[in-house]
């Protein structure tokens, strides 16, 4: 059904000029209506106080309306701080609608015109803005006024809401890990062709190139998430900023210069990359090594004692080097990315689906250990996606792999193995893509959820940062990206989406749901929790072991690893728009009666 509802308090002028206020969970399009995949959310006309716990954001949306072409300037006012970003509504090539996501950040008093020239939207009548509300942790509780104006040839409007900010505080360490992924660097050039090309050809190598990268961590780190960036191909070949340049051969092979390495993992490692941010500065928690097959040995020499020389010599001295740093806060994962049909190596690294390939993991364990001494405060981990011989290989590989990324649908069938890998202190994540932005507002705050209901670790969006040769206007709806890059707006460097603030917004959510089980037990928030996202059980949210999982993965087909993974992705297939909001208002009201 249509939405019927406006949030909080709406003031209009008689001249046609208009606000209108909206919860983060509704988008609407230049139109003024609220997009196909929202229009499920239930009428609701109350007017109550925004709730906000403190190190943290409340988030609304604004739109303002003009019924003929003009000039207007929009105003925020509230003692809290007040993040204003203008929603870019993305062209979509597939049906030609138009969608709102990227949000480009604006100073108040913002002064623009409708249609927007920029968006190029001929009858564009509307323009939304999202306001992130930020409140430190050390601010008084109580009520906060928030008051937006419009003033514009057509005469003025004004709307306000109270923001009540809760003594609750949300803790900086989040229940979940949300991973944001990445392949190479190439696409930094692509995206920022203006600074590539000021910077010439020395540009991967330039400071611009490596404030870039920086920038990235620090959007997903200010979003409380993680990015990586895998540093080479499903051959072996290494970015030379993702790994030190290397000399010589057998015996003699050594690490020549950390130079490039150390400009861009220093300020990472250290955390003074995410000075002055609003999570203050810390090292990130995980990164990929540039270890694989052809680095830092040739896979020529593979079962000569010279691979095992070379790689022992450079991983011995990457140890002394980080050590020497005093970068031993960051989890520093040997990772295989390679499949044996990429035609690279002739063994499966990434998602192994033949057990004879678990060998290799077993002889790169025993070649790791033999170079890291015993006492190391470096911390290594060994890292493995798994999907198709998950149960098996976390039997074989136990002891050495100790960082486990599995596909969903398949961990789905196996509660007892994320409970075993936990026990013995292994990290589990699973993963998957971000969903389009065709689908419901609330659909990316599945994940969190799911890996808390689940009691993992954490979730990888596999790729993160490819929006498309051109997201403006022939958008593909953004299943690979969930930031943009700001150049087309003068930024030099990327922007959020709607789905990453949603997302943030469900994760300090968890965090502080989960600060209450000393309160309650963490089984009655899960159980809650899943009932008012969608009237579910926590085993709802995972499936029957399959019969198929008694058979050689190899034998496997397609339609039977759906049918066997249908349980979990029926229930979610109609996730509503205000599923998450359901959740929050949960997290609110323990926070009132706890406080």
């Amino acid at each position: 059904m249509q939405v019927r509802f406006l949030l909080f308090c709406v003031s209009l002028c008689a001249q046609g000029a208009e606000l209108r206020l909206w919860p983060e969970y509704v988008r609407t399009g230049p139109d003024g209506d609220v997009v196909a995949a929202d229009r499920a959310a239930p009428a609701n006309a109350a007017s109550k106080p925004v709730r906000a716990a403190r190190a943290g954001y409340a988030s609304l949306q604004v739109a303002v309306r003009l019924r003929s072409p003009g000039e207007y300037t929009f105003r925020v006012q509230s003692p809290l701080q007040a993040d204003v970003f203008r929603e870019w509504y993305h062209r979509l090539e597939k049906d030609q609608a138009w969608h709102p996501d990227a949000l480009v950040p604006v100073k108040v008093p913002h002064t623009a015109r409708l249609p927007d020239p920029d968006n190029r939207i001929g009858n564009q009548q509307v323009q939304a803005y999202w306001i992130d509300i930020w409140v430190p942790a050390g601010t008084q509780p109580g009520e906060y006024p928030l008051t937006f104006r419009l003033e514009s040839a057509e005469g003025n409007a004004e709307a306000a809401v109270k923001v009540r900010v809760l003594p609750a505080v949300i803790p900086d360490e989040d229940a979940v890990v949300i991973d944001h992924n990445s392949y190479g660097s190439s696409w930094i050039g692509d995206l920022y062709p203006g600074e590539r090309g000021r910077s010439g050809a020395d540009f991967y190598r330039s400071d611009a190139f490596f404030r870039l990268v920086h920038a990235y961590h620090r959007i997903f780190y200010e979003h409380r998430g993680v990015f990586h960036q895998l540093g080479y191909g499903h051959a072996g070949k290494v970015g030379p900023e993702f790994a030190p340049a290397l000399a010589g051969t057998g015996r003699n092979k050594h690490i020549a210069g950390w130079d490039l390495y150390d400009r861009h993992y220093g300020p990472l490692f250290d955390g003074s990359a995410f000075r002055g941010s609003r999570r203050g500065e810390r090292p990130i928690p995980f990164a990929y090594l540039p270890i694989n097959p052809e680095w830092p040995a040739s896979y020529l020499w593979w079962g000569e004692p010279g691979y095992e020389a070379e790689f022992g010599n450079v991983v011995s001295e990457m140890e002394r080097h980080f050590r020497e740093k005093g970068w031993t806060h960051t989890r520093l994962e040997l990772f295989f990315n390679h499949k044996k049909r990429y035609m690279g190596f002739p063994w499966d690294g990434d998602e192994v689906r033949f057990p004879e390939d678990d060998w290799y993991f077993r002889e790169y364990g025993r070649m790791f250990r033999n170079a890291v001494p015993k006492d190391s405060p470096v911390r290594f981990v060994f890292r493995a996606d798994t999907s198709w011989s998950m149960e098996q290989q976390s039997k074989e590989l136990e002891g050495i792999v100790n960082m486990w990324i599995c596909g969903d649908g398949i961990l789905s069938w196996y509660p007892q193995v994320a409970r075993e890998m936990k026990r013995r202190g292994d990290i589990v994540w699973f993963y998957s893509g971000p969903p389009p932005v065709t689908q419901a507002a609330a659909k990316i705050t599945e994940f969190p959820l799911q890996a808390w209901l689940w009691g993992i670790d954490g979730y990888v969006h596999w790729l993160t940062v490819s929006a498309g040769a051109d997201p403006w206007f022939r958008f593909d709806g953004g299943g690979t990206a969930l930031v943009y890059s700001g150049e087309r707006f003068g930024i030099e460097g990327p922007i959020p989406s709607i789905r990453l603030k949603v997302q943030r917004n469900a994760v300090q959510d968890l965090a502080l749901l989960e600060s209450f089980q000393t309160r309650r037990p963490v089984t009655e928030l899960r159980a809650e929790a899943a009932r008012r996202f969608n009237g579910s059980k926590p085993e709802d949210w995972w499936n029957p072991r399959p019969a198929i999982a008694d058979r050689p993965p190899m034998e496997w087909t397609n339609g039977e690893i759906d049918a066997a993974t249908a349980g979990t992705r029926n229930m979610l297939r109609k996730t509503r728009p205000d599923a998450w909001e359901n959740v929050h208002a949960f997290v609110m009201q323990l926070a009132e009666e706890l406080q």
